[in-house]
């Protein structure tokens, strides 16, 4: 197939090209023009600023199928979180609709039912716009919606293995408490390349999870034993620091850590893998397995 891949310089994007590829696909990746990737032959797309149907149109000729794996953690100007979760894919599944590409492929995220972040508030605006395509029988699309995605290249499973070599950590409580179900970046693009293959007419919504749930703070044990180290002292950071420390965060638009994030992380992040791991065939990577399997 003919696939073009938004996102495709990004953590799961990079990864996701290259398991298209080994499997026969031809992809056409696409990254901002302002960014270095798009000097290297991929097709140039602007998320901030594509939000009608008309400049993706002649990206989609030619094209069997699409997948979107673009997304921010929060907003700022040179990439505002309404745009690039809402209204341009909006616009691209429009466009398919429109250029006759059926199979779509949507990136989304476990954890937004519910949530009142603009985050949740913005993929939950794509995902209801692309159903309603489906409904009326004009788009056959999957929406994947993986929890904690861990792998080389990641900037929270770089932040995770930071933390899990620490003899001495100090976590907010919220996020030591939040039940995740991480899943192997390998695994999230397996079951992309079976939704393009195999498991073509599968639609719907997809939770992608590993086999089982932990506590966020169990999670960083276990990368640190997977590290060969001992056990670390962990510290509590009380609530009122903690808030302190997000709004802090978000008068600093390049850091990671802010409200919006205490908010994602500090709430449980869990789904039943039977779907998925049906999907693969298999069950996915155990989390105690993932420093062995997934950074490769």
């Amino acid at each position: 197939m003919r696939i073009l891949l938004t996102g495709s310089t990004g953590f799961i994007g990079h990864t996701l090209q290259a398991a298209l590829e080994a499997a026969g696909h031809t992809v056409h990746g696409g990254a901002s023009p302002r960014s270095a990737g798009a000097q290297h032959g991929l097709v140039p797309m602007d998320f901030a600023r594509d939000t009608t149907a008309a400049p993706w149109l002649p990206r989609l000729q030619g094209i069997d199928a699409v997948v979107n794996a673009v997304g921010v953690l929060r907003d700022t100007r040179a990439r505002p979180i309404d745009a690039v979760h809402r209204d341009t894919p909006i616009a691209l599944f429009g466009a398919c609709a429109q250029a006759g590409v059926q199979r779509v492929v949507q990136i989304s995220a476990l954890g937004i039912d519910g949530s009142d972040t603009r985050y949740a508030k913005t993929k939950r605006a794509a995902e209801a716009h692309l159903q309603a395509l489906a409904a009326q029988g004009r788009l056959r699309p999957a929406i994947l919606r993986p929890s904690v995605v861990y792998g080389k290249g990641g900037d929270s499973s770089a932040l995770f293995m930071n933390l899990a070599r620490l003899p001495v950590a100090l976590f907010p409580g919220p996020v030591l408490d939040a039940r995740v179900q991480p899943v192997s970046v390998h695994d999230l693009a397996a079951g992309v390349v079976a939704l393009l293959g195999p498991a073509l007419e599968q639609t719907g919504v997809i939770e992608c999870t590993g086999p089982e749930a932990l506590t966020m703070g169990a999670f960083i044990a276990s990368l640190r034993q997977q590290l060969g180290h001992s056990p670390a002292m962990v510290l509590r950071l009380p609530q009122l620091l903690t808030n302190i420390s997000a709004r802090l965060g978000d008068a600093v638009p390049a850091s990671p850590w802010c409200s919006e994030t205490l908010a994602m992380l500090g709430s449980d992040n869990v789904g039943n893998p039977a779907v998925f791991e049906q999907l693969l065939g298999r069950p996915g990577v155990h989390y105690s397995q993932l420093v062995a399997t997934a950074c490769r």
